[in-house]
């Protein structure tokens, strides 16, 4: 009895075995999960220690540190909204905007003389209309922009930022660059219109179009889409007063110096002289036509031809057709009928003539070409 209750049964020393042998095997996993538990704490706590780490060490580079000292010289302006104060601003007013199609301004080359055949025009490229709500859109997401730059710069209260808000100042500056940038890009026909518009013959055109492009992205600063107006109702106010004031800064110029400076002299003259010389080579041939008679001018065809347009080397005197007709004995109608009919066939002469040059020459380079890969031919074989 005393051994059994020392010794047990063997059922019960193996129960007392496995029960010890399980809760050992419990404290062990016990352990285990919080050691595992610390190790995970740890490696959380050494990664964002890293990463705040390098946040740290990181640095801007020379030309960020250039922008930020400009971007905070002077306090932010933005044209202030109530939306700029709801919940989310910022995903309501980037996130859930639509998407505006940009400008295409290769066509945009106001200074040139003529355009070449690669180039567009404005009727070519894709022209892109915002109506009004589009362009509600693009001012609130540009003045937002601008919003958000300001309220770090009121948080700063003349110290210095650290990198996180250094970094947020240069991304939202670079957002309110890229915004007006296309709300300008998609105004640029405005200049050239109110530009053509104006008649200052005395400033340069390259002049007056610089000008207005700095009007127009002074309007983009100062434009409150809130007031429910288009955009271009106010830019071409704006528009017209620079050139107005261009034009006042020029004369109060010119009026200080007037003996250096004359407009006249610097703008050059090259397309009037070629469209002088091409007008009097046509004049000439057709004066060639009229006096050899190519265009098989009846004799009073050529009478009133002659009268009419001072063709006579003795009497050069240009005649009316009421003059004409008391020469030939007709009324001044039949006279003018008459000439009409005479300079459709002079046009038509002057026309297969020009056709026949081009012919000719179009012949002469195929026969230069034709010769040109004989030799080639017989220089391979």
């Amino acid at each position: 009895m005393g051994r059994t209750m020392l010794a047990g049964s063997p059922l019960e020393q193996v129960q007392r075995r496995n029960g010890v042998g399980i809760a050992a095997r419990s404290m062990s996993s016990a352990s285990a999960t919080v050691v595992v538990r610390k190790r995970t704490a740890r490696n959380a706590t050494a990664r964002t220690s890293a990463a705040a780490e390098r946040r740290t060490r990181r640095r801007l580079s020379a030309f960020e540190e250039q922008e930020l000292r400009r971007i905070l010289q002077e306090p932010m302006d933005f044209i202030d909204n109530p939306a700029f104060y709801e919940d989310n601003a910022a995903n309501t007013i980037y996130d859930d905007a639509p998407d505006i199609q940009r400008p295409d301004t290769s066509w945009y080359h106001p200074v040139m003389d003529s355009l070449t055949a690669s180039s567009k025009t404005p009727k070519q490229s894709t022209q892109v209309l915002l109506t009004a709500a589009e362009e509600r859109v693009l001012f609130l997401q540009f003045n937002y922009a601008r919003y958000r730059v300001r309220r770090i710069q009121e948080d700063l209260k003349g110290t210095q930022p650290n990198i996180t808000q250094a970094e947020e100042i240069l991304q939202w500056n670079h957002v309110a660059e890229r915004m007006r940038e296309q709300i300008a890009n998609t105004n640029l026909a405005l200049v050239l219109a109110m530009a053509k518009r104006t008649r200052m013959s005395e400033v340069d055109f390259a002049d007056l179009v610089s000008e207005g492009n700095m009007a127009l992205l002074r309007a983009v600063d100062k434009f409150d889409c809130g007031r429910g107006f288009k955009f271009s109702t106010y830019a071409c106010r704006a528009i017209l007063k620079a050139f107005s004031r261009q034009g006042m800064k020029l004369s109060k110029y010119r009026q200080r110096f007037p003996a250096d400076f004359d407009p006249k002299l610097e703008r050059s003259d090259y397309m009037e002289r070629k469209r002088d010389t091409h007008e009097g080579e046509c004049a000439e041939e057709v004066r060639t036509i009229v006096l050899s008679n190519r265009a098989n001018l009846t004799n009073i065809e050529q009478t009133v031809i002659h009268h009419r347009f001072g063709l006579d080397d003795d009497n050069p005197t240009q005649l009316t057709l009421e003059q004409v007709g008391q020469i030939i004995g007709v009324t001044k109608e039949r006279v003018r009928q008459i000439q009409n009919k005479a300079l459709e066939k002079i046009r038509v002469e002057l026309e297969e003539n020009f056709l026949n040059r081009k012919q000719d020459g179009e012949e002469d380079e195929e026969g230069q070409d034709g010769a040109v890969s004989r030799e080639y031919e017989l220089a391979l074989n």
